[in-house]
């Protein structure tokens, strides 16, 4: 008995509604994911993958789609022919699907038919600054020396010798790209790639200019001046525009893109634009309040600490934190989480007068004795009370 067919917009994993551009999108996915070539020796995935195609054939064809929706897979019984369990595929156009595909499998990516020797812009550069955590908040002015490329003056970028000029690829005419074909369970698929020979600039050089080597480009070390805006964090990027590599064919330039690395401060931590940190707070200032000094990103400021304050009590500097990148009128702020230091030296005095404290108050330091001596009356009043009994 024959396996009966899914239907084939099941298949494809789409809506009976979907446009061409669904289509095409689901059949890629599932042919990208199932093509034998990317499963050698799965038969099961082989099997799903001339399910697709067939589903495909069929529902991108506006006149088999139409039969299809009308009368199901009995629109194409009896009509025999070579496909994949008996489907006709004639008149069934991959061709742009599977350029496509072949490129991701293969590594030659798409092209387009069309010369791709044009103005290009040229390839970001990249490096890095080290700054402080100051420099960070408040922003600051780097100098870096960065090696970039620049038009070769013997030449004058063309990279012939002098006298000399660059001239047509004879492989692929001054295209800058060759059509090769790749078999496929359909017959040929044709796709197209950068020229091997002239590296898809459609020129080659037989007489290089001394001074570049053929490249049209001399490079030199040069100096930039960064300017790093207030708020930038570690990680983040300053670009400098058109300071990069040179343009392809009368490209523009391509970018700079210097990436901060801010260093570690001994007392603050950054999040976001707040700043935290933890200051120390003396006993006798905790117990009775009064001023303290907390280091801040623009100083020393003095702080009024509540008597009674304890230990991990978190307060809070309205603005004293990072200005925001997108908002410079907008800047975080800094929290501080007050710690209790308990004296680890004292005089003879100073003890006397913490017992006195302490015997005026809860009288803590007598503590676990009341406890050993109220169990010791409560175990002998218990004796008694048996001897009455």
């Amino acid at each position: 008995m024959a396996e009966q067919k899914r239907d084939y917009y099941e298949v494809l994993g789409v809506e009976k509604s979907a446009d061409e551009a669904a289509l095409k999108k689901a059949y890629r996915a599932l042919a990208k994911k199932y093509h034998p070539d990317m499963n050698p020796g799965d038969a099961e995935a082989e099997k799903k993958f001339k399910e697709a195609s067939e589903a495909y054939a069929v529902l991108s064809d506006p006149e088999k789609r139409r039969q299809y929706d009308q009368f199901g897979h009995a629109a194409f019984e009896g009509g025999g022919g070579g496909g994949y369990g008996g489907f006709d595929f004639t008149g069934s156009d991959f061709t742009d699907i599977f350029g496509d595909l072949f490129g991701d499998l293969f590594g030659g990516g798409r092209r387009s038919s069309s010369a791709n020797n044009g103005p290009m812009k040229g390839s970001n550069v990249r490096t890095s600054v080290r700054i402080t955590f100051e420099e960070a908040v408040f922003g600051c002015e780097k100098e870096i020396d960065l090696t970039v490329k620049e038009e070769c003056k013997t030449c004058k970028g063309s990279g012939a010798k002098p006298g000399t000029a660059p001239e047509t690829c004879p492989k692929c005419g001054g295209k800058g790209q060759v059509v090769f074909t790749q078999q496929s369970f359909f017959g040929q698929i044709r796709n197209v790639q950068d020229c091997p020979d002239c590296r898809g600039k459609g020129k080659i050089i037989k007489e290089k200019c001394q001074d570049c080597r053929g490249t049209g480009y001399i490079p030199i070390k040069k100096k930039f001046a960064v300017d790093i805006p207030a708020g930038i964090d570690n990680g983040q990027c300053k670009r400098l525009s058109g300071q990069g590599e040179p343009g392809i064919n009368g490209g523009p330039r391509g970018d700079v893109l210097v990436e901060v690395i801010v260093g570690r401060h001994p007392i603050f931590q950054r999040q976001d634009i707040n700043i935290f940190s933890t200051v120390p707070v003396s006993f006798v200032v905790a117990a009775l309040g009064g001023e303290i000094i907390i280091d801040t990103v623009d100083g020393k400021v003095i702080y009024e600490v509540k008597a009674g304050t304890q230990t991990d009590t978190r307060i809070r500097l309205k603005g004293k934190g990072v200005p925001s990148l997108r908002n410079r009128d907008v800047r975080g702020d800094h929290y501080v989480t007050l710690v209790v230091q308990v004296p680890d030296k004292l005089s003879h005095e100073a003890k006397e007068l913490l017992a006195k404290f302490d015997a005026a108050n809860d009288d803590s330091l007598n503590a676990a004795k009341r406890y050993a001596e109220n169990k010791e009356k409560g175990h002998s009043d218990s004796k008694k009370k048996k001897k009455i009994f």
